[in-house]
């Protein structure tokens, strides 16, 4: 799934890659997917893109913005997007192809669910998107301190720490998948009630989602998720499906997965103690 590192990695890549490239075909829609979300009819795509080179692409929490002068692609959740040179044979199955000028190709397929819209550059008619753009990047110094005792400030005090951190959108970009480090690298347990966290706690809690999402995104994204060039990101993640099995990097205790707020969280149980 594509959340803030990720997003950033695919932002840049696109940006030095497609930048003063023209469209010369598009094709939306070709292989179905019932939680493939388009911003109206697919069939529109190509006229309003065929033609128009692109100028710049962006990234706003989880979503990716890949721009063509006033018209716009944004790309979000499970969308896989992939860069083909000319000589790579495409694959039979897709949910957006764009072929450019020099041959290349961008493919863009949908893994569970994801969202391929098409907007007005900046305008995009999303409350995710708009929330997205609003609220400062932990990437930032705008996202300071004082920001984040505000985030924990106006949640319900009986939210946990996966709930205050990674539902409603609270830190756009901040999802599932990036959350266990930074609850790790912080010794907080995902049940963690924000009303029992001490000072010191919240106080590691914040400089974990800082530093955490900052080494991530350094490293080019997570080894869980493939960047536009179909290599995996450089950032070895701590606790993920890839590790859970192996011994704590801390202390050598056993990982536990556990299912909780329609995901997977894994947590180490001396590390991260349930309160």
């Amino acid at each position: 799934m594509i959340e803030l590192p990720e997003a950033q990695t695919l932002a840049g890549q696109l940006r030095a890659t497609l930048t003063g490239r023209r469209v010369e075909e598009v094709v939306a829609g070709a292989s179905p997917h019932k939680f493939a979300f388009f911003n109206g009819d697919p069939a529109a795509y190509g006229p309003a893109l065929m033609g128009r080179t692109f100028t710049d692409a962006q990234s706003y929490g989880g979503m990716v913005e890949l721009m063509a002068g006033e018209m716009s692609l944004v790309f979000h959740d499970g969308i896989n997007l992939r860069w083909l040179a000319p000589s790579e044979v495409l694959p039979a199955k897709h949910q957006l192809l764009v072929g450019l000028d020099d041959g290349s190709t961008l493919l863009a397929s949908v893994q569970m669910y994801g969202g391929l819209w098409l907007a007005q550059t900046g305008q995009l008619d999303s409350p995710y998107y708009q929330l997205a753009r609003s609220r400062p990047c932990p990437l930032t110094e705008a996202f300071d301190r004082t920001w984040f005792d505000g985030i924990v400030a106006e949640a319900k005090p009986t939210l946990s720490a996966k709930a205050l951190l990674a539902t409603e959108q609270r830190i756009p970009g901040l999802g599932n998948g990036v959350l266990q480090d930074i609850l790790f690298r912080a010794r907080v347990h995902p049940r963690t009630k924000i009303n029992t966290l001490s000072a010191a706690e919240r106080g590691r809690l914040f400089n974990s989602v800082k530093t955490t999402l900052a080494a991530m995104a350094e490293a080019g994204g997570r080894n869980t998720e493939k960047d536009l060039f179909s290599s995996p990101g450089g950032y070895q993640t701590l606790l993920s499906a890839k590790t859970y099995h192996a011994p704590c990097p801390s202390c050598g205790g056993g990982i536990v997965r556990a299912a909780y707020l329609g995901g997977n969280v894994y947590f180490c149980p001396t590390c991260q103690p349930q309160p």
